[in-house]
């Protein structure tokens, strides 16, 4: 039965694409990203009319300070007009409050020249009692790059914003003309304005930044609490993908759990999909192995049945040779037949049902076994079966001993021998070697015969495997020589490779010091 090669897990994308990330990080993410927009929506409506009824209100107190300049009403004289009289006194119009601006501008033949005005300031005076002061407005004189800055503004009546520098800063700005040509400016500072802007700026800033945080906290935990049921549904199916599936007997215990298969829940109805697709896949793995067993068991049956009319056929063939009576040639060629070809089946039986007891899983006998002399014989024996070909042997210094069948392995040598023995012409070299690796036992073949096609190497333990005409059954082999020493080196915890070029094929056989024995759902079986 052969076992099919894992499915390689898919690949992410590279990089930081949002397609390679887990649901649980996107849906947070995805999450983040909206309150973002959110609070960016927020707050940036929040600061637009904040700042339009901000400046709308110093636009109406730019307006009623523009009035006062050009000789509005005064307190205590309601409704009586007053003409422009602060500029040649340099007083400040009446409720000026200190920072304020009020410039008047009277075009020349030289450029506009200051007709009066300036900053409002505080002047305090102190009298002559201790806890009384008096507070005055006065203009303090203008840096001429500002009264320059102040003269480009149109005098068309709307509030224009004016950078004046320094440490002015930035003003709201109106200017009027009178009758006699005069233009008044009037500026009222943005700073207070400004800096109202600037923190409630901040101060949304933070809480959109708090509660991102709070949220995304929040969102994770709540996002992971919900997906855990997903989460032991995919540890469900990662612990059956884990199992293996293509031999012996599979008990498909995992299940999701019953709190997982709520039917009204997306979850629910994956995790109960996935119940009865294991509850399908569990009965066919029964039906399957059952089929194995009786296979198997015909196997070794018909093999040991077999052996009593094969012994008999042989034993009838020499007794014929070894009549007195005289045998025509043509009968004696027959009988030899007979006997050739019931001896060629007797292997081939004999080879079934060992096949098909390690496939049972009969237990194997765990002794130490020196691997060293059993290199020895089994290429003595080699060499006395095929004299022509170059035997070699690669020796430690040291004996390598394992736990194992000592007779299981000495037919393992021995099927390896006869596979590069058989199918290499004579004179090929063959070297044998032995050594240790990572707590594991080494046993190497190598010959520099023609190689084994590259079509055939990943079927080579399969049994009857067949090659091209070299490897045909007029060599006397029976195809199930590699199967045989595939099955006993796994039932011994081990594993067999082989890697083939012309000029170079290699066996390497790997045991570990202390065999495993497997259990029969592991055991090699077949194909």
């Amino acid at each position: 039965m052969s076992s099919s090669p894992p499915t390689e897990a898919p690949r992410r994308p590279a990089g930081w694409s949002p397609a390679g990330w887990p649901l649980r990080t996107r849906l947070i993410a995805i999450m983040v990203g909206l309150l973002v927009l959110l609070g960016l929506v927020v707050g940036v409506t929040a600061e637009i009319y904040l700042h339009k009824a901000l400046y709308e209100r110093v636009d109406e107190q730019l307006q009623e300070a523009g009035r006062r300049a050009l000789g509005g009403p005064r307190p205590g004289e309601p409704g009586r007009n007053r003409p422009t009289q602060y500029w040649p006194n340099q007083i400040p119009p009446p409720g000026a409050q200190s920072g304020q601006i009020y410039v008047g501008l009277v075009p020349s033949d030289s450029g506009v020249q200051v007709a009066g005005g300036g900053i409002v300031q505080y002047r305090q005076t102190e009298t002559a009692s201790e806890t009384s002061q008096w507070q005055f407005n006065e203009f303090a004189a203008l840096p001429a790059d500002a009264v320059d800055e102040l003269a480009t503004v149109p005098p068309d009546g709307n509030p224009v914003d004016v950078d004046l520098g320094g440490d002015l800063g930035d003003y709201r700005a109106i200017a009027t003309v009178l009758d006699d040509g005069t233009q008044v400016v009037t500026a009222l500072p943005l700073e207070e304005t400004q800096g109202t802007l600037l923190s409630i700026a901040v101060v949304t800033g933070a809480t959109v930044l708090v509660t991102l945080i709070v949220a995304g906290w929040a969102g994770a935990v709540i996002i992971r609490r919900n997906l855990k049921p997903l989460s032991r549904v995919a540890a469900t199916a990662t612990r059956v993908s884990e199992l293996e599936l293509d031999r012996g007997e599979v008990k498909l215990a995992q299940r999701v759990p019953a709190a997982d298969t709520d039917p009204r829940t997306e979850v629910g109805q994956v995790g109960s999909a996935l119940n009865r697709l294991l509850d399908h896949v569990g009965d066919a793995l029964e039906a399957r192995h059952a089929s194995e067993t009786q296979v198997r068991q015909f196997v070794a049956d018909a093999s040991h049945e077999l052996r009593t009319p094969l012994a008999a056929i042989r034993g009838y063939a020499e007794l014929s040779r070894r009549s007195r009576q005289p045998v025509p040639d043509e009968i004696a060629h027959v009988l030899r037949r007979v006997e050739s070809q019931a001896q060629r089946m007797t292997a081939l039986v004999e080879d079934l049902l060992l096949l098909a007891r390690l496939d049972a899983g009969r237990p194997l006998a765990h002794e130490p076994v020196d691997l060293t002399m059993l290199v020895v014989d089994a290429v003595s024996d080699a060499h006395a079966a095929g004299p022509r070909h170059d035997w070699r042997l690669d020796l430690p210094e040291e004996p390598v001993t394992i736990t194992g069948d000592g007779q299981r392995l000495q037919q393992v040598l021995a099927n390896l021998l006869t596979n590069a023995r058989t199918h290499t012409p004579e004179g090929t070299r063959v070297t044998v070697g032995v050594g240790r690796d990572d707590h594991a036992a080494l046993l190497t073949v190598t010959d520099e015969g023609p190689g084994i096609p590259a079509e055939l190497q990943p079927h080579i333990f399969e049994r009857f495997a067949r090659g091209d005409g070299s490897r045909s059954r007029e060599a006397g082999s029976t195809g199930l020589g590699l199967s045989i020493v595939h099955a006993v080196v796994t039932a011994h915890g081990g594993t067999v490779s082989v890697h083939s070029a012309p000029g170079r094929t290699e066996f390497t056989v790997r045991l570990p010091a202390t065999a495993v024995p497997q259990h029969p759902e592991h055991q090699y079986a077949g194909r």
